[in-house]
């Protein structure tokens, strides 16, 4: 049977994860965070799990997607009304809503996934339309004027677990021959396609994986803020999450996780000029594509090896 190893390097990460939970649920409990900056930190979760679930379509997939909101929107609604009206418990309610947002994921990518580039990104646009405009027009769901009195169940607990459970999957994922494989449609399809590269099915799984987990964020956002309306889900929502991805670096989890940290910030100290923050939006996209086109982290990930030396690597240095 293969033995589970544990490195440094992993031992390290999870004593480091441990921390930061407890670090924050202390300092909640405590009331040294406020509520402005509670809402700001459980909003930096859920846009965390949106950038890097975006980023393995967008980043390492190389599919160009402008429909997160949509995927996003349909796991708030299906958790909301599994809790609110039908009485279920929450963890059902995130499971369920993430499954319909994967579901919704492969039937908007199986027909569009043929498509590439610009054409992708307008078919992708128009599913993320498709499912605001039928939440506007279904009563049961309150229709344009949302869907309200939902439990209040997200707390820092289910957004850091969930949080981590995003990273992990996606990273494991991207380290599998699977997410090589995404990687190398990425770089050439033509090639990929060539070498037996089943395309379409990579896509496909792709958009699913990073759909399932927009409808966790969405669900967690719906039971956090126990109101959600159709135009809570629009196309600005799914820019902003592109803009994380772009301003992360296409192809870099950390990235995505500290451009949607960072990105964050800025809107809670933009919160007074809320007009001209797509504006602003707009500009650092310029900058950005003018000095650092390839974003903050590029493609390279921040990790533990400069400062944990593998074993091999100590013991050499021993030697000499």
């Amino acid at each position: 049977m293969k033995q589970v190893r544990f490195s440094k390097k992993n031992l390290i990460s999870l004593a480091g994860a441990i921390l930061i939970y407890f670090l924050v649920y202390w300092l909640q409990a405590a009331g040294v965070i406020s509520a402005f900056q509670e809402i700001n930190l459980m909003m930096m979760g859920i846009n965390i799990i949106l950038a890097v679930s975006l980023n393995l379509i967008v980043g390492f997939t190389g599919q160009l997607a402008l429909g997160h909101a949509g995927f996003m929107a349909v796991g708030a609604y299906v958790s909301a009304i599994l809790t609110t009206n039908l009485g279920q418990p929450f963890p059902v309610a995130i499971l369920a809503g993430a499954c319909a947002a994967a579901v919704a994921g492969i039937i908007i990518g199986l027909p569009t996934l043929r498509l590439r580039g610009d054409y992708l990104a307008i078919a992708t646009l128009g599913f993320g339309e498709i499912i605001r405009g039928a939440a506007n027009n279904i009563n049961y769901i309150g229709g344009a004027a949302g869907m309200i009195g939902i439990p209040q169940l997200t707390n820092w607990t289910w957004l850091y677990l969930m949080m981590v459970l995003t990273i992990l999957v996606i990273v494991n994922f991207l380290n599998s021959t699977h997410g090589r494989a995404c990687v190398a449609i990425r770089e050439n399809e033509i090639a990929a396609e060539t070498m037996g590269i089943n395309t379409t099915y990579y896509k496909v799984l792709a958009f699913a994986i990073g759909a399932f987990f927009a409808g966790i964020a969405g669900a967690l956002y719906a039971h956090y803020f126990y109101l959600i309306q159709p135009t809570t889900f629009t196309f600005f929502r799914s820019f902003d999450i592109l803009v994380m991805v772009v301003f992360g670096g296409l192809g870099s989890v950390t990235g995505s996780i500290i451009a949607a940290a960072a990105i964050t910030l800025i809107n809670a100290a933009l919160q007074d000029l809320a007009v001209l923050r797509m504006v602003i939006y707009a500009v650092l996209l310029i900058v950005i594509m003018v000095f650092r086109p390839q974003g903050l982290m590029g493609n390279k990930e921040l990790t533990l090896d400069r400062w944990v030396p593998k074993r091999g690597e100590a013991s050499g240095s021993a030697g000499n």
